[in-house]
C-alpha cells in the first residue's frame, strides 16, 4: 500500500465532507436551488482522488507467496544474563533482525509498549498477542521459572517475527524503530512515531477507495471464513498437543536410556566376591566387569534421543505455535467490537444531520446551520469510508491467512524429517553396540559379530544355549 501524511489525507477527507455538506446547505435553504447544488456537486467530483491503477489482486497482497512472506525477515530473540538491581532482578533480551542487520536490547516493557501502539496504529489488521510477562497462579507448581521464561523467549520470537512478515506491519516506521533504535529511550521513540503518523486509516492513500476494491458479497464471503479459519484453529490446538506429547517423549527416553546405563555401570562397579559356586557354572565377574563399559554407548543413545526431542520441539512444536498465533490474532480481529461501533457512529450522526435540517431547535443563521451541517456530514463520510477501509483490511487479513494454511505442509516436512534423522541417528548407535554385546556373550552361543547394513534386522543376541 502507498501512504499519505496525515495532514494531507486529513484535508482531502475535509474537503469532501464539506462539500457534501454545502450542497446540501444550500438545497435545504434554497440559495440558488438547482443551479448552485451541482455547481457544488462538480467542486465535490473535482477533489475527488483519481482512481489509483491498482488491481485487486496486487492490492489484497495475493501475488506474494509464503515463501516470499516467511523470507520478508528472520528475527532472533535470545536471553541475555539477568542483571540483578538492589531489590529486582529483570530479563533483557537480544534481538537480531536479518533485514535491517540490527541487533538491540529489548525488555518485556518494550515489547508491551510496541504493542500497544500497533493496536493502535493498525486497528484493522492481525496484530499478535504478547505472551504474559509474569507467570499465573498455580502455574508455577507446574512450571520452573527458567522453563516459564524460555516459553516467553520463543512466544515474544514468534510474536516480533510475524509482525515482521506482514506485508503492512513490515514497512511501518514502528517496526523500524523498535528493531533498530540503540538509544536507551525507546519507548519515547516509539511514541513520537506513533504521533506522526497516527492510524493507518489517515495514512492510506485507498481509504477514501476502499468501496471499489471490496468483492461484491465482502461480508458474507467474511462470515464463512471466519467460520473456517475458527474451525482450523481449534483442530489445530489438538496436533500441537499431540507434538508436545511426542517431544516429551523423546526426551523422557533420553533420561530413562541415560539411567540404564548408569544402572548397568553401577551392576559392573560391584565389588562383592564371586562365591565359587559361580565361578565353576558361570563367567559371572567377567561378564559384570564388561557390562560397565556399556554404559558409554547408553549415554550416547540418550544423548540421540535428547537431540530428537529437541528437532521435534524447535522444529515441530514451534511451528505449529506460530501457525496458531497467526489463527488466533485472526479471531481476535474477527471478534473485536469496531465494525459495529463504526456503523453506530454512523447512524446516530446521521439521525442528527436529519434531525437539524428538518426541525431545529433554536433559530439560527446560515453560517451556523451550514458551519453544524458540515460538522455532522464529516462524522458521517468518515465513519463510511472507516467501514469501508476496515472491510478491505479483514478482507486482506483473511487472504493473508489463507496464504499461511500452507504451512500445514511445511509442519509436515519438519515432522517427517525430524523422525527420519532421530531414527537414524539411534540406529546408528544401536548397530554399534549389538557386535559388542556379540562378543560380551561370547561366539559359542551362535551370535555374530557383523555389523547389521543399514535397512536390515540384525540377528538377535541369544542368552541361553540351546
Amino acid at each position: 500500500m502507498e501512504f499519505l501524511d496525515p495532514g494531507e489525507g486529513g484535508r482531502f477527507l475535509r474537503s469532501i465532507s464539506r462539500m457534501r455538506s454545502f450542497s446540501i446547505v444550500f438545497f435545504r435553504l434554497g440559495a440558488g436551488h438547482e443551479g448552485c447544488f451541482r455547481t457544488r456537486l462538480g467542486e465535490l467530483n473535482k477533489h475527488r482522488a483519481p482512481r489509483m491503477q491498482v488491481s485487486q489482486k496486487t492490492l489484497l497482497g495475493a501475488s506474494q507467496t509464503l515463501t516470499e512472506l516467511l523470507n520478508r525477515d528472520a528475527v532472533q530473540v535470545e536471553l541475555i544474563p539477568e542483571k540483578k538491581g538492589l531489590f529486582l532482578k529483570h530479563v533483557e533480551y537480544q534481538i537480531t533482525s536479518r533485514r535491517f542487520r540490527a541487533s538491540v536490547c529489548r525488555r518485556y516493557s518494550d515489547f508491551d509498549v510496541f504493542h500497544e501502539l500497533l493496536l493502535q496504529r493498525f486497528p484493522y489488521r492481525m496484530v499478535p498477542a504478547l505472551p504474559p510477562k509474569q507467570m499465573l497462579k498455580g502455574v508455577l507448581a507446574a512450571v520452573s521459572e527458567r522453563e516459564f521464561i524460555e516459553g516467553r523467549r520463543r512466544a515474544l520470537r514468534r510474536f516480533i517475527n510475524l509482525v515482521a512478515q506482514h506485508p503492512v506491519l513490515s514497512e511501518d516506521e514502528l517496526l523500524k524503530t523498535f528493531l533498530t533504535f540503540g538509544g536507551s529511550d525507546v519507548q519515547h521513540k516509539l511514541r513520537e512515531a506513533f504521533r506522526r503518523s497516527g492510524d493507518e486509516f489517515t495514512t492510506c492513500k485507498i481509504a477514501g477507495q476502499a468501496k471499489e476494491y471490496l468483492p461484491p458479497d465482502a461480508q458474507g464471503q467474511f462470515a464463512s471464513s471466519r467460520e473456517l479459519i475458527h474451525n482450523i484453529l481449534n483442530l489445530f490446538h489438538g496436533l500441537r498437543d499431540r507434538a508436545e506429547r511426542m517431544a516429551a517423549r523423546s526426551k523422557g527416553n533420553a533420561t530413562d536410556l541415560l539411567m540404564f546405563g548408569r544402572e548397568l555401570s553401577t551392576v559392573g562397579s560391584d565389588a562383592w566376591p564371586v562365591p565359587p559356586l559361580a565361578l565353576a557354572s558361570s563367567n559371572w565377574g567377567t561378564l559384570r566387569h564388561s557390562l560397565k563399559g556399556l554404559s558409554v554407548e547408553f549415554a550416547l543413545l540418550a544423548d540421540r534421543a535428547a537431540q530428537q526431542g529437541r528437532r521435534e520441539e524447535d522444529d515441530v512444536v514451534e511451528k505449529l505455535d506460530f501457525f496458531l498465533d497467526l489463527l488466533r490474532s485472526y479471531k481476535d480481529l474477527s471478534e473485536r467490537p469496531w465494525h459495529q461501533q463504526i456503523l453506530q457512529k454512523h447512524t446516530n450522526a446521521r439521525k442528527q444531520t436529519v434531525n437539524n435540517m428538518i426541525q431545529p431547535r433554536d433559530p439560527v443563521s446560515v453560517e451556523q446551520l451550514k458551519s453544524r451541517i458540515a460538522q455532522q456530514e464529516d462524522a458521517i463520510l468518515t465513519a463510511e469510508l472507516r467501514c469501508h477501509f476496515s472491510l478491505l483490511c479483514l478482507h486482506q487479513e483473511t487472504q493473508l491467512v489463507f496464504k499461511y494454511l500452507q504451512m500445514t505442509a511445511h509442519i509436515l516436512g519438519a515432522l517427517i524429517n525430524s523422525q527420519i534423522q532421530g531414527h537414524r541417528e539411534m540406529s546408528e548407535v544401536w548397530n554399534d553396540l549389538h557386535p559388542k554385546l556379540s562378543c560380551l556373550f561370547g561366539s559359542s552361543n551362535g551370535t555374530s559379530s557383523t555389523r547389521t547394513p543399514a535397512g536390515e534386522h540384525p540377528t538377535p543376541v541369544t542368552l541361553v544355549p540351546n
